[in-house]
């Protein structure tokens, strides 16, 4: 049974958004529905287009989240009722116990992302990372424990640098 993670972008631009969601469900297509586990994290942007294109596949999704006080302070009215809406969805919910949602706590989501999975989807643009915890870190984090890596970056991409 395949089991496939999410890594990406928060800041896509919403032209992007909607490219990516429409790459995300030419992606999960050869994967049968019964047999597909999807696992996120939540955030806002490549996390919750991929959660959306996991359910809408009818498959099961996984929720990882950083801390209890996921999704964070920061989040909008928009990026908390997504993320509610797909923690009810979700098949299962792990929460780790970071207290402070910071570098630290994305790394050990990101490992924890990558002890259950069989491959990792990346909705990145290729650009160096943030630093720990970010996409460029799990992407290779990802390839250095042997794990297969699609990158999705469709045609005409870009990014709001919001994050």
């Amino acid at each position: 049974m395949p089991v496939i993670a999410v890594t990406g972008h928060l800041d896509l631009a919403p032209d992007t958004a909607r490219a990516v969601r429409a790459a995300l469900d030419a992606f999960l297509l050869p994967y049968p529905a019964g047999e597909l586990t999807g696992v996120s994290c939540l955030a806002p942007g490549a996390d919750t287009l991929f959660a959306d294109a996991v359910l809408a596949r009818g498959a099961r999704l996984v929720a990882v989240l950083p801390g209890p006080s996921a999704p964070g302070p920061h989040a909008t009215a928009a990026e908390r009722a997504d993320f509610d809406r797909l923690r009810a969805a979700a098949h299962r919910v792990l929460v780790l116990p970071a207290a402070r949602l910071d570098p630290a706590a994305y790394v050990a989501a990101n490992d924890r992302l990558l002890l259950l999975a069989d491959r990792v989807v990346a909705v990145w643009d290729g650009g160096p990372g943030n630093g720990p915890g970010g996409t460029a870190d799990m992407v290779a984090a990802a390839r250095a424990a042997g794990l297969p890596v699609d990158v999705l970056w469709p045609p005409g991409s870009a990014r709001t640098g919001g994050a």
